[in-house]
């Protein structure tokens, strides 16, 4: 059984403690064994990170340029094999993988570009023989805590951002899912980075995860994952005065109104609420349908339902494939057995037992659901949508923007005022008019509203309000 190490201050580091890394399509199939790191990996890690820090943040945009082009170049010439590990240690079907791992190519390259696109402000002072300068600076030591459902899109998107702009990185992958993280640490370490300045330390997220945002030696912490998680952080880098940035998750709406062109609208449906099993914090998982369409749409739904193969990731006829773990397809059922009680009917949301011994459901479709039930409430994190009639436009908005999440929303429709009315007055970060509420550009801002997202946005130019900090200069030149 291949062992994966921990990556400290550039070298290779074996805590004694492995995880195997089982894969969902097929738990006896496994991938590997991964280092678990504790509080000292952190301490070393950290100690590292500062070390280097200084000879970093002095490096030429040109440098750090160089470094992450490559990393982009290796991660994309090796996106059939990265996505293969990534399908069989996360569950997402074979083109989901190869596709997520292209992202990550594109926003490593996306990045090695902003290096050299880093702007300041050059202003008159309103005293005389005074210039002003406004300049972003690192801001120094970053802890990275990354989820398990985008294993190297989401780890990509933030080592990028804090590597171009000179900061340190000392980022815990999701325990489920450490092959990907593991990937790109190797390929870093390939691609000549100094030593200390990126550090991969795997492991619980209760030991490695507490360590990282509790260490007085990180200065910021960017979070991806659970709500009540990133609450507790919130709280422990507000008494520290860290900065910190989360995303968290999301009970995302999508509107069909009576205008909607079917053809568009169930595809984009089926795809946001359904597809990487579910498992997308930018998931529709409320369907909101005006009263005209609404039988229609129920039917087509329903059908295309049945035209989805669940099964193996690897298996190239597969549209959805397992759940991530046991503990989530239970919670997952739970969830299916309360719609039971809530819904007046449940299409599907069964396990599912194929040929391998996999964690697989078949999708939930909830009919007949208003959206004070508690499977219109909670995030779910499963391949389950409920749908929600309303008799107007106006009732549409009003649900849609009625809970606590503010991540993305959606609206299906031919009206250009109606879309555009929307846009203006969904409460989210993001909006998607006739497309799927799940996917998004990697060179744009990413995040969300309320309970989903705290913090400057992701992504994009955006990323550099939460990596630097900005310093402004006065120069006396009588």
């Amino acid at each position: 059984m291949t062992k994966h190490d921990n990556l400290i201050g550039g070298e290779w580091v074996s805590s004694g403690d492995y995880h195997a890394n089982i894969n969902p399509s097929d738990v006896t199939d496994v991938i590997g064994e991964y280092s678990y790191g504790d509080a000292s990996s952190v301490d070393k890690a950290v100690d590292a990170a500062r070390s280097a820090l200084r000879a970093w943040r002095n490096t030429t945009p040109q440098a750090r340029h160089d470094l992450l082009d490559a990393v982009g170049n290796k991660i994309a010439n090796r996106s059939q094999e990265i996505g293969r590990l990534l399908s069989r240690e996360e569950g997402k079907t074979l083109a989901e993988g190869i596709g997520e791992t292209m992202r990550a190519a594109q926003v490593f390259k996306f990045f090695a570009g902003e290096c050299l696109r880093q702007i300041g402000d050059g202003q008159p002072s309103v005293r005389p023989d005074i210039d002003v300068e406004i300049t972003r600076e690192p801001v120094g030591v970053v802890g990275l805590v990354t989820p398990w459902n985008f294993p190297i899109a989401i780890p990509a998107w933030k080592i990028a951002p804090a590597l171009a702009h000179g900061n340190c990185v000392v980022i815990k992958p999701a325990d489920l899912t450490p092959g990907c993280a593991h990937v790109i640490a190797e390929i870093l370490h390939e691609c000549g980075c100094p030593p200390g300045v990126f550090n991969l330390v795997m492991g619980r997220g209760s030991t490695v995860g507490e360590a990282i945002i509790t260490h007085p030696g990180v200065d910021a912490v960017s979070f991806t994952g659970s709500v009540s998680v990133g609450h507790h952080i919130a709280e422990v880098c507000g008494k520290m005065l860290k900065k910190v940035q989360l995303e968290m998750g999301g009970k995302n709406p999508m509107i069909v109104l009576n205008d909607a062109d079917l053809s568009i609208a169930v595809p984009a449906c089926i795809n946001g609420t359904f597809f990487s099993t579910g498992q997308r914090c930018t998931a529709s998982s409320r369907l909101i349908v005006e009263a005209g369409i609404h039988d229609a749409f129920v039917e087509e739904m329903t059908k295309a339902l049945q035209r989805l193969k669940i099964g193996d990731a690897l298996d190239k006829e597969t549209n959805i494939g397992p759940v991530v773990d046991a503990k989530q397809l239970n919670s997952n059922l739970s969830y299916v057995d309360l719609a039971r009680s809530e819904a007046k009917e449940v299409i599907g949301g069964e396990r599912l037992e194929l040929g391998k011994q996999g964690f697989y459901q078949a999708p939930a479709l909830f009919l007949g659901t208003d959206n004070h039930m508690r499977i219109n409430r909670e995030e779910i994190f499963g391949p389950c949508g409920s749908i929600i009639k309303v008799t107007d436009f106006d009732e549409a908005l009003a649900v849609a923007n009625d809970t606590s999440f503010g991540l993305a929303g959606g609206i299906c429709t031919q009206n250009l005022k109606r879309a555009r009315d929307y846009k203006r007055q969904a409460e989210v970060g993001m909006v998607m008019v006739n497309l799927p509420t799940a996917g998004v550009d990697y060179h744009v801002a990413f995040g969300g509203r309320k309970g989903s997202s705290y913090g400057p946005r992701e992504q994009g130019r955006y990323a550099a309000e939460f990596y630097t900090t900005v310093k402004t200069s006065y120069i006396f030149a009588g």
